[in-house]
């Protein structure tokens, strides 16, 4: 499941914002389910049943004769210190990154200058490392962000997670001296959202005490807190109702200002969006509710329409002056870039002059420059060409210099990190060397025809020479606006580390499905799988595993379906419809039980993407597909690998633990792999992530016809 989309997040856009509910001490009667004492999440006869499964799977899937091989593999090349240093964030003439290896698993949190950076000679300076950090104070810290106060760039606020969880500690930083602040700002463990006022001044949303969340467990309540004060004497700056999703500040920077905005989340949708003007009133502004704040640029709020707005089609990026914002004088907005039958806006970032948009062209992606004309007020774009059919993301920017860094890669085409400024091509920084012989494979895009007549488009993976049928596996998502796009074979598919590469290195086919439910084409395109339309995602996936079986890729049983988060619940359904097409499922911290899915966790905040159980109405969509309502005695369903983490706050370690035990007592077979850290990414560091991809090859060659001799015995 995704953390919040990006208007609700700060300006450090993997800031978690939300607050974990309290912990299930012990599990809730429910009548009727008999295994809802596994939703106890430390319970001692949850755990005992937690590590009899991790048990049975290890002791079958690891004595593989290739298991060792597989995991040592993975490792090194989850390890491998040719991996691309990213800049996660550029402070002025300073690029930060963290830096994961196998003598740094934790990380090292580093520093470079601009110059040798660009030059791809970074001489790195270690700020922090992380896992010297955590032996230090006893603590299993997992880092999650930095933010970095400008333009000085000297306090930054530190966010830490103890073992990998949503939650985390804020503690302020001094980078000029290299150590935490003494008497500093420091903010408990809790999935709080901060944000710099000014230096001696936060904005801080987080669990003030009893009453101050959201019914969904977030913080309702932004309150300024000054330096030198208890939190406890923090003023308010605005309250949500407790039926909101959230309240969270967010401040970006323009230039040499920074404007601070309040999101006032009413679903996980909907927001309003306020201006803080000089006097600190906040203005509401004239987003929309259903739109997103993408970036400020010269004065100028970016925002996306996720609905029309008059005749300004959805998917279109609009600004508004925030001067005239300020004023209460905004008229109607300016129209800054339409999208096309084909390409839609995907990522937002804007340096001092030029804002940037990552566009999604049929899933390929595509970068442009767009400027502003001040006499004519008119928006121009410039195509900075990078590679074809390849996943592109934003990364750091360089703001004064008007650079921005891309990262560029595909199923067969290695990681790169390219440079684009405001005139001319981009040019390479850094590319990594292949990891694997690409001229054995193909890669093609191809489109099957789902249930209602949607053309869904999907990546194909082969060895050359490979005549079908042969094993296949899919991996979808289909949900929270979130597109699949295609990356390097060593990490497909995603968070399994290179089992895609194993997989197609076996000789089979490796798909990636574009289903709806995510944004691969816009608001439309995830609008069709929301609530009542959820079953389209299931049909979208079942049209793609045939047309495999249609065109002789593969055959049925013979495919296997991966997922997880919003993507297990998907995997959950498709297995209980479709039980004759598809020979073995994964699913990875999964949804599973979506009658109780918005009282577990996280969950309450995601009614607006699948419906309230609680209300009859929605309901009677919900139980059409909810997977764990619809296993069946007597009914023989594929194979399932569930992997998951016990300290996972956002989809809660009770759906996969429920749905395991169901098809097991069913008489169906279960793998089960339950990390006791890592939070909801699973893996708090590579040497989990290796075992995870070995286990899951080693399942996929026994379940889907390559099985073969282990431990002496036939399976």
């Amino acid at each position: 499941m995704k953390k919040l989309p990006a208007l609700l997040r700060s300006s450090a856009l993997t800031l978690a914002v939300a607050l974990s509910p309290a912990p299930i001490a012990a599990a809730p009667v429910v009548p009727g389910d008999p295994y809802i004492w596994l939703e106890d999440i430390e319970g001692p006869k949850a755990i005992a049943q937690v590590e009899q499964w991790n048990g049975e799977t290890d002791r079958l899937l690891r004595a593989d004769p290739s298991f060792e091989q597989d995991r040592a593999r993975a490792r090194a090349i989850l390890d491998d210190e040719s991996q691309i240093a990213a800049p996660d964030q550029v402070l002025g003439d300073r690029v930060m990154n963290l830096w994961r290896d196998a003598k740094n698993p934790r990380g090292l949190w580093r520093s470079t200058d601009l110059a040798s950076y660009l030059a791809g000679k970074p001489s790195w300076t270690t700020v922090i490392d992380v896992d010297a950090l955590g032996q230090a104070e006893g603590k299993s810290w997992v880092w999650h962000d930095a933010d970095c106060l400008a333009p000085d760039y000297e306090r930054c606020l530190i966010s830490l997670s103890p073992g990998g969880t949503d939650a985390d500690v804020v503690r302020e930083f001094d980078l000029s001296t290299g150590q935490f602040v003494e008497g500093g700002f420091i903010l408990p463990e809790a999935k709080s959202d901060v944000a710099w006022a000014d230096r001696d001044t936060l904005l801080v949303a987080t669990d003030y005490g009893a009453g101050t969340l959201t019914a969904s467990g977030y913080p309702r309540i932004v309150k300024r807190w000054k330096r030198g004060t208890p939190l406890a004497a923090a003023t308010l700056v605005k309250e949500g109702a407790v039926g909101d999703m959230t309240l969270a500040p967010r401040v970006e920077p323009d230039g040499d200002r920074r404007w601070t905005f309040i999101n006032r989340a009413l679903t996980f949708y909907t927001a309003e969006l306020w201006l803080e003007g000089e006097s600190g009133k906040l203005i509401k502004t004239p987003a929309p509710e259903t739109a997103e704040l993408r970036a400020v640029i010269q004065g100028r709020m970016i925002v996306f329409l996720n609905d029309p707005l008059g005749d300004i089609p959805a998917g279109s990026l609009v600004a508004w002056p925030l001067a005239d914002v300020a004023a209460g004088k905004a008229g109607a907005p300016e129209v800054v870039l339409k999208p096309t039958a084909h390409a839609v806006v995907e990522e937002v970032r804007a340096t001092d002059h030029v804002l940037w948009v990552k566009q999604l062209d049929d899933v390929s992606g595509a970068l442009l420059a767009l400027t502003r004309n001040p006499a004519t007020g008119q928006w121009s774009s410039r195509a900075v060409p990078l590679a074809d059919k390849a996943t592109v993301h934003l990364a750091g920017a360089a703001d004064k210099r008007d650079i921005i860094f891309v990262s560029v890669e595909g199923m067969l085409t290695p990681p790169s990190l390219m440079a684009a400024g405001p005139d001319g091509a981009a040019r390479m920084v850094q590319q990594l060397a292949p990891r694997f012989d690409a001229s054995q494979f193909t890669v093609e895009q191809r489109f099957a025809v789902s249930k209602d007549g949607a053309r869904i488009p999907y990546f194909l993976a082969r060895k050359k020479g490979v005549a079908g049928p042969v094993p296949a596996l899919i991996h979808a998502y289909g949900g929270f606006r979130a597109a699949q796009t295609p990356t390097y074979l060593t990490t497909e598919p995603y968070r399994a580390g290179p089992l895609g590469l194993f997989w197609v290195e076996d000789g089979n086919a490796y798909v990636l499905a574009n289903i709806r439910g995510g944004g691969e084409y816009g608001p439309a395109w995830h609008a069709a799988a929301l609530r009542e339309k959820r079953q389209n995602a299931f049909d979208d996936l079942a049209a793609v595993a045939e047309d495999l079986v249609r065109t002789g890729v593969s055959a049925k049983g013979r495919i296997a379906i991966s997922g997880r988060s919003n993507g297990g619940v998907l995997v959950g359904a498709a297995m209980t419809q479709r039980p004759d097409l598809y020979g073995a499922a994964i699913a990875g911290s999964p949804l599973e039980d979506m009658k109780r899915y918005s009282h577990l966790s996280a969950g309450a905040s995601w009614v607006a993407e699948y419906g309230d159980p609680d209300k009859p109405e929605d309901w009677a969509f919900l139980q059409k597909w909810s997977p764990y309502q619809n296993v069946r005695k007597g009914v023989a369903y594929p194979p399932a690998f569930f992997y998951l983490s016990t300290k996972d706050d956002r989809v809660h370690p009770g759906h996969a633990r429920k749905m395991a035990a169901k098809l097991k007592d069913y008489g169906n077979t279960v793998y089960y792999h339950e990390y006791r850290e890592g939070g909801h990414s699973v893996g708090a560091d590579h040497a989990e992530d290796a075992v995870r991809a070995a286990l899951l090859h080693a399942f996929l060659k026994r379940e889907m016809g390559l099985k073969r001799e282990i431990g002496g015995e036939k399976k």
